[in-house]
This record gives structure tokens, C-alpha cells and sequence, in this order.
């Protein structure tokens, strides 16, 4: 297998700083709406070691990545306390999407100066841009899958009746063990999802730059 160095270089780069806001954007929006449990444990940062999990945000993005399959992945969850944020449920909602929306705004920024830069297609200024756009798609749209861990979930215990949301807290608990589970079980079908919502979102980047 040919394995090309320098872009594996690039998604990790990319990775480390999109996870990275994503998951500082979920802490700043909890402690905008009262919640101070993500301050206390240290990840109101933009430190990436804080929020690296080794599997979700370096090995499996880069073995996606090598297979030359969608890239997804996340981090490790910043901590908080849905009872103490404002709005209640919704309130929890907007923290969990925060993260993911953040993804998409990189995306849809990266795309923006790709096409201001001439939306070169080869070299290292191609590969960057294209990893940039692709990796924040692939984890805007991963994390919104409405499945405990991830953030969609948060919106469904928005509007969920109660015997649902206890389903999903024991879910929860178990984190990585569903994430894996899902890529296994569903691979096929997920990389599907992700390269049709994806397109999508390419079409509406592409009509917005008339491009």
C-alpha cells in the first residue's frame, strides 16, 4: 500500500485543530450558559492535549484516511452539568451542538478561501484545503448522528420522552464501546451517509461561491 506521508501529515494537523475547537467551542458555550464543571476540569482551553483521545481523534480518522474512506472521529467528551446550564435540556442541546456547527463553519471557511485562492485542486495548497473541508464535514456530520455519545443525541434528550432518555443514559455509559460498535456494525452504510450529506453540504458551498 502506498502511503502518502505528507498527507497523513496534513489530516493529523487538520484533525488536532478542528477537534480542538469543536470541543473548546462545547466548554465555552456551557460556561456562557452557567455551567462551570468544563472550567473546573481544565478544558476551557485551546489546548489540544486536553482534548486528544487516541482512538477517536488520531487512529481511527487516520486509518479512514489511508483506506481513502470519509474521515470522522471525535474527542474526549468535555464534562457538564445539563442541570446547571440555562434552558434546561435545551440549553444542553446548544452545547452539544456547538461543537459539531463549529466543524461546519471551518468547512464552509476553508471552502471560502480555497475558492478565493484560486480553488487549486493540486499540491499541498489542494491537499490542505480539501482535507480541511473534508475532515469538518465528516465530523459535523458524524457527531450529529443522534446516538449516545455523540452530540446529536443531546437533541433528542431535548425532546424525548423520559423512558427514552433513561435508555440513552445507559448507553451513554458505555462511550467508546457504542462508537466502535457503530463503525463496525454500520461501516458500510455510514460511509454512505457521509459521502451523500457530504456532497450535500458541497453543492450548498459551491451554489453560495458560485463556483
Amino acid at each position: 500500500m502506498n502511503i502518502d506521508i505528507v498527507y497523513i501529515a496534513i489530516v493529523i494537523v487538520v484533525i488536532l485543530f478542528s477537534m480542538t475547537l469543536h470541543e473548546a467551542m462545547h466548554a465555552f458555550t456551557g460556561y456562557w450558559l452557567g455551567d462551570d464543571t468544563a472550567k473546573m476540569m481544565g478544558r476551557l482551553t485551546l489546548n489540544p492535549i486536553k482534548h486528544i483521545d487516541p482512538f477517536l481523534t488520531i487512529l481511527l480518522p487516520v486509518m479512514l484516511a489511508v483506506a481513502g474512506l470519509p474521515i470522522f472521529g471525535g474527542a474526549k467528551p468535555v464534562p457538564f452539568n445539563p442541570h446547571n446550564v440555562r434552558w434546561g435540556d435545551f440549553g444542553a442541546a446548544l452545547v452539544a451542538l456547538a461543537g459539531p456547527l463549529t466543524n461546519l463553519f471551518i468547512a464552509f471557511l476553508g471552502f471560502g478561501v480555497w475558492v478565493l485562492a484560486g480553488a487549486p485542486a493540486d499540491g499541498i495548497a489542494g491537499q490542505v484545503f480539501s482535507t480541511i473541508i473534508a475532515v469538518n464535514l465528516g465530523f459535523f456530520i458524524f457527531n450529529l448522528i443522534p446516538i449516545p455519545p455523540l452530540d446529536g443525541s443531546r437533541v433528542i434528550y431535548a425532546l424525548a420522552p423520559e423512558f427514552v432518555k433513561r435508555g440513552m443514559e445507559v448507553m451513554e455509559r458505555y462511550g467508546i464501546i457504542v462508537i466502535f460498535g457503530l463503525v463496525l456494525i454500520a461501516g458500510p452504510s455510514l460511509g454512505l451517509l457521509m459521502t451523500t450529506v457530504g456532497s450535500f453540504f458541497i453543492d450548498v458551498f459551491s451554489n453560495i461561491f458560485r463556483l
